[in-house]
């Protein structure tokens, strides 16, 4: 077996159907109710996004993203509608995690992260959103951040690194991942999948600790400050281990 068969067979695995009637969709279904409740007449929407909107998801970790869009006109502080999605979670019988930017519960055996945020304006998709680590806000753009991800073709990259970050126990926040692999393919074309992911080792071990990474919605939001320098150093030290083995399976199982 070549390690292009290898890797594409770990990808066939791990395979997250996205469809219209994908199980995972089903807590959606779920939560829906309880989220249009707490948001009345403000909520704009609630949609799928982070990796299962971006079809960089594993089956392994398979999870859900819901982006809930909010009115401009919604009064509370981006802090208080997150401290209040927090608080309704919790009453209707969750047990819900702070994360960063969203709300995270477990439904139905899959961890779904909640994530509130204010529409600026009605011309643009452009929201605001909480930001617990700093105590401050931000600009996002779900939709740009979709399209950037999906028509990057590096998905299948994204994936495997994705497993390997979560079989070796890394954090790596997954839209820095992403935006990391998209970063170290940049300018290369035609490469073979398993050249491709070994070059994202290479820029991990090499470049990727003191590389700035940049929000493509928004050039204020530095991306690689979500993670600290002890966390880059573990991947940086991971990607170079990874660097010394002699077989694939050795990295990615």
């Amino acid at each position: 077996m070549t390690a292009d068969e290898y890797l594409q067979r770990i990808l066939a695995r791990e395979r997250v159907d996205t469809g219209p009637l994908s199980l995972v969709r089903g807590v959606q279904t779920k939560v829906g109710p309880i989220i249009r409740e707490w948001a009345g007449s403000q909520l704009i929407s609630i949609n799928p996004s982070g990796s299962f909107a971006k079809g960089t998801a594993n089956r392994r970790g398979t999870d859900i993203d819901l982006f809930i869009s909010l009115s401009p006109q919604t009064s509370e502080t981006l802090k208080e509608v997150y401290d209040k999605l927090f608080a309704r979670m919790k009453d209707r019988g969750y047990s819900p995690k702070h994360q960063n930017v969203s709300v995270s519960v477990r439904v139905d055996g899959y961890d779904v992260d909640l994530v509130p945020a204010k529409r600026q304006d009605a011309y643009s998709d452009d929201h605001s959103l909480y930001r617990r680590r700093a105590d401050t806000w931000t600009k996002t753009n779900v939709i740009r951040h979709i399209n950037h991800v999906v028509l990057s073709g590096r998905v299948n990259e994204i994936r495997l690194i994705k497993l390997w970050r979560d079989q070796k126990g890394l954090d790596f926040p997954s839209f820095y991942l992403e935006l990391s692999v998209i970063a170290a393919l940049s300018g290369q074309y035609g490469g073979t999948l398993s050249a491709n992911v070994w070059s994202v080792f290479e820029y991990l071990a090499d470049s990727f600790f003191s590389r700035s990474i940049i929000d493509p919605a928004n050039s204020n939001n530095i991306v690689s400050d979500d993670l600290s320098a002890v966390g880059k150093l573990n991947i940086k030290n991971s990607a170079a281990q990874a660097r010394k083995a002699k077989m694939w399976d050795e990295i990615i199982t």
